[in-house]
This record gives C-alpha cells, sequence and structure tokens, in this order.
C-alpha cells in the first residue's frame, strides 16, 4: 500500500471515535513525534492533504478489497488507538500490543482463577468461638512462653501449637477443668507436665520391652460398649491385676522400672482415645462430662492389707503422686475391686492425696463380680460381664 492510501485508511476512521475504544492505549497524537519512527513520518502528507482527507465522510473512502475489510475490521474489533497521519507500521504495532495486553489480561485471570481453586480449604474441627476473658483464651495466651521455657510441646501425644489448634484447645481444657478454671493452677501444672514428658519420655515408654517374667497379667487395656450411664459409644477400660504379681520385690523393688511400666500401661490406654482424632469440643468446667476419658480397675484379690510389703507401698505412693500431677482429666471413674471391707480406712486415707474432683471418681467394689453392674457386659466373665478371660480380650504392655 503506497503512503497516500495509507492516510486515506487512517483519515477513515475519526480519531475520537477510536479513542473511547481503549482509553488505556497510548495516543499518537503526531506522526512527526519523536517516538514515531523516523521513516513513518516520510508518510505524512501535506497539511492540506490531511484537511482534506479528513473532511471526506467515511463513506467516500477507497473501496477495499474483501481482505482489506476484514483486516479493518479485525483492527475495529481490536480496538487500538490511532490519529491522523499514523502509518500501517503504526497500525500493527498498536494490534499487537493490544493483543499482547489481552493475553496477558486473561493469563491474569486465568492464575487467579487457579490460586483460588488450589488453595487449600478450612478443614479439621473447629472451636467454638472464645471471648478475650474466657479462662481458655487466657492459658492459651500463656502457651507461647511455656512452649518456650520447658523445649517441649507434647501432651498425650497432641503436640500443642502457639496458635491454638483445636487439639491445642482440647489438651489445654483438660488443665484447666482439673483446677477448676484456675489459670494459675493450670498452667504451674501444665508446665510441670511438659518438663516431666520432656524428661521421662512415656511415649518412648509406651513402646518399650518389659520383663516378661515379672509383669506379664499385670496390667490390660480393652475398648468396651454399654456401659451405663456412658455418653460414649465405646469406652476405654484399663485394669491393674495386682493379685497377679508373682514377687512383691522383684515388681516393685525397682522403683522406677515399676513406675515405667507403669507409664507404658497408662498411655497405651490414654493412645486408645484417638484424642488426635477428636472432633468435639470439651465442655468448660462444671457444664459437662469430658468425653475423652478412660475407666480403671484395680483389681486386689489375694493382696495382703494387713501387713503391707514396703516396696508395694513406696510404689503405690510414687504412682498416686506422679500421676495425680501429670495426667489430669484422663480419668472418667475408678473402680477397686476385691477389697475387704475392712481395708475401708486404706481408701479414706487415699482420698486425702487426690483432688476432691478425682475422688468422686471412685468406687469400692468388696466383689470382683460386681463389676458388672457397673460396667455392663462388655468385661470379663469373672467381673460380672458376659465377655472372655482378660488375656483374651485385652491387650498388655509390649513384653519381652
Amino acid at each position: 500500500m503506497d503512503p497516500k492510501t495509507e492516510d486515506q485508511v487512517a483519515a477513515s476512521k475519526p480519531a475520537e471515535t477510536m479513542a473511547a475504544t481503549d482509553s488505556t492505549a497510548p495516543v499518537i497524537t503526531d506522526a512527526t513525534n519523536a517516538s514515531a519512527p523516523a521513516e513513518h513520518a516520510a508518510a505524512t502528507t501535506s497539511d492540506e492533504k490531511k484537511d482534506e482527507s479528513s473532511e471526506k465522510p467515511v463513506t467516500d473512502a477507497p473501496a477495499t478489497s474483501p481482505e482489506s475489510d476484514k483486516k479493518e475490521e479485525a483492527a475495529t474489533t481490536q480496538e487500538p488507538v490511532k490519529t491522523e497521519g499514523a502509518s500501517a507500521g503504526d497500525i500493527k504495532a498498536e494490534e499487537s500490543k493490544t493483543e499482547e495486553s489481552k493475553m496477558d489480561d486473561k493469563e491474569a485471570v486465568t492464575g487467579t482463577e487457579e490460586t483460588k481453586t488450589e488453595a487449600p480449604a478450612t478443614t479439621g474441627p473447629v472451636w467454638p468461638e472464645l471471648s478475650a476473658d474466657h479462662p481458655l483464651s487466657k492459658l492459651l495466651a500463656e502457651l507461647p512462653a511455656l512452649l518456650k521455657s520447658t523445649n517441649y510441646n507434647e501432651v498425650y501425644g497432641i503436640s500443642l501449637k502457639e496458635e491454638g489448634d483445636f487439639h491445642t484447645k482440647l489438651i489445654l481444657q483438660k488443665f484447666l477443668r482439673a483446677n477448676s478454671n484456675n489459670i494459675d493452677k493450670a498452667k504451674d501444672q501444665l508446665r510441670e507436665t511438659l518438663e516431666w514428658r520432656r524428661e521421662f519420655r512415656p511415649l518412648e515408654a509406651m513402646n518399650a520391652g518389659f520383663d516378661k517374667e515379672i509383669f506379664d497379667g499385670l496390667g490390660y487395656v480393652m475398648e468396651i460398649e454399654g456401659v451405663p450411664e456412658s455418653t460414649n459409644k465405646k469406652d476405654i477400660v484399663t485394669f491393674n491385676v495386682y493379685g497377679a504379681v508373682k514377687d512383691n520385690k522383684a515388681t516393685f523393688g525397682n522403683l522406677e522400672g515399676f513406675i515405667r511400666w507403669r507409664v507404658a500401661l497408662m498411655e497405651k490406654g490414654i493412645a486408645k482415645l484417638k484424642l488426635n482424632e477428636a472432633t468435639v469440643p470439651i465442655p468448660d468446667f462444671n457444664q459437662g462430662p469430658d468425653p475423652y476419658q478412660g475407666i480403671q480397675v484395680h483389681d486386689y484379690l489375694s493382696v495382703s492389707f494387713i501387713r503391707q510389703d514396703p516396696h508395694v507401698k513406696a510404689a503405690s505412693k510414687r504412682t498416686i503422686e506422679l500421676f495425680s500431677k501429670v495426667y489430669p482429666e484422663t480419668l472418667s471413674r475408678k473402680f477397686f475391686v476385691n477389697v475387704p471391707v475392712v481395708m475401708g480406712w486404706m481408701f479414706a486415707a487415699m482420698k486425702v492425696l487426690l483432688p476432691k474432683e478425682t475422688v468422686k471418681k471412685f468406687t469400692v467394689l468388696s466383689y470382683g463380680n460386681q463389676l458388672g453392674a457397673q460396667l455392663g457386659a462388655g468385661i470379663p466373665e469373672v467381673y460380672g460381664g458376659k465377655a472372655g478371660a482378660l488375656n483374651e480380650i485385652g491387650e498388655q504392655t509390649l513384653l519381652e
């Protein structure tokens, strides 16, 4: 196309109409502008020709071929901004820029949509919203400092997080309930528990092996259904069968060895509570039962209470003191079975060492078969249930 024809094509489209189609495109006001190529300036006609050309209506423009009409239609659709005197090269360049801009915008929109699609949705259980003055909010505010000072963050198999996710709140709520919502006491007990778990490593103890000759038959953990008055579909029951002890000195003489085995049995029961899969919040103190607790049974059949072995006495005292400090709110009920009636004084003395809320959970039974009325048919027949023997339905710690 010669320069004259180019001028006529450009002049056939009023500048004000084109400018209105794309306010973002750069406006070329003069072909002699320094930003325009020098060879394009030579294509500019005289002022007289510009005036003459601009006065002609669009319909007077020279007829063009169908191919030219398509090009002009495409140019109009793509909405480049042009003015009189723009060369074909300028028009093509502007069309290219406009097309690239549209492609970039499309990619940006597509990218945004992909990002929204791939963004992980909020999943997992959610704790009810808490006010700033709620005991749980206050204890949670103390957590970062506690985790830093103890350099440990695991409790009952749950990793406590500073941001306070659902399962972190679950654990903190247990410490609050155990201390009647007293923030300072709950914080102190949590600190003591973290320090103890850091040093003792109870999860490692749970997976450790213990001497079968000493501990076989002493403890079992089982899952049962149909416990009367329980709100849980299934309950975890731990049996401590002290009457199965073969040698008091071998079992209780090594105090730390016994405590480690007892902790392993306790952790095994807690693991079956599956706190990491919990989805229901624990109610506030005095607002309902904690559904994530276990039941314990202590069987004293054939155990002498008249002349208690000093090793047994020391082990019992140490277990009670330790567990009351580092295992808050893990016990829903505790049964002492096969206890002679005349030994009621011993349990009265035991209550002095324990929190009132824990003592309320104690039940002393003189005969083992009375337990069935308390726990239902899911326990062994010897305890008044309808299930098999302990060694058939219960699980022990790892023995070797």
